[in-house]
């Protein structure tokens, strides 16, 4: 059975997806799973983002499918139902966590800063999304938390590129990261799923020290 952990070690990167046509959503993750890149996460942010999510559970079995941008109950609800197998918030309320917990969901909740991750700690979650990565303070402040809050691990999603992932990935505290460079508008505007794959392809190949 997957937990949070398994998921997150998975691949080092997990893309964030934002579908704007539905008709490219099995295609785009065809191209991502084909490019070792399992873990999807297909955020909420436009209409097509639940139809997406059980569209891509249906056709591409191999993926490992999560609902990102999920911000209450209701998106906790809707994203259960639509099929997928966890969440991805980019910051965490009470409502939200309780939400989960009576869905018996998987969250990988946001935090930016010690504060919030003591908190998410106080209910037993000690994987979570730093973010806005490079904008709450990147690898510095990764490393910074790394020293009086050793038990959690982190997937940095926010700013995060090809020339920078490296630097998150070599973290002990860092698992994964969440990233969509290897989804350029144009490629997915000229449906090119070959480069898209070549993309993800480069990106499973980066190594993680978590």
């Amino acid at each position: 059975m997957l937990n949070i952990e398994t998921i997150m070690r998975t691949s080092p990167v997990i893309p964030v997806i934002v579908i704007d046509d539905m008709a490219d959503a099995v295609p785009l993750a065809k191209a991502l799973v084909a490019g070792r890149l399992r873990v999807l996460e297909v955020t909420l942010r436009t209409e097509h983002g639940l139809a997406a999510i059980g569209a891509i559970k249906a056709a591409v079995p191999d993926a490992i499918v999560g609902a990102g941008t999920v911000l209450s109950a209701d998106d906790v609800r809707n994203a259960k139902a639509a099929g997928a197998e966890f969440l991805v918030s980019p910051g965490n309320t009470p409502s939200l966590i309780s939400a989960v917990a009576a869905e018996n969901m998987l969250l990988l909740p946001g935090v930016s800063s010690p504060s919030e991750v003591m908190l998410l700690l106080e209910h037993g979650i000690r994987h979570m999304k730093f973010f806005p990565a490079v904008a709450a303070g990147g690898v510095a402040m990764l490393k910074s938390i790394a020293g009086p809050l050793p038990q959690v691990q982190f997937c940095p999603t926010g700013g995060i590129n090809l020339n920078n992932a490296g630097d998150f990935l070599a973290l002990p505290n860092v698992l994964c990261i969440g990233g969509s460079w290897m989804l350029a508008a144009a490629d997915i505007r000229n449906k090119n799923w070959a480069e898209i794959e070549a993309q993800a392809r480069i990106a499973s190949q980066l190594s993680c020290g978590g």
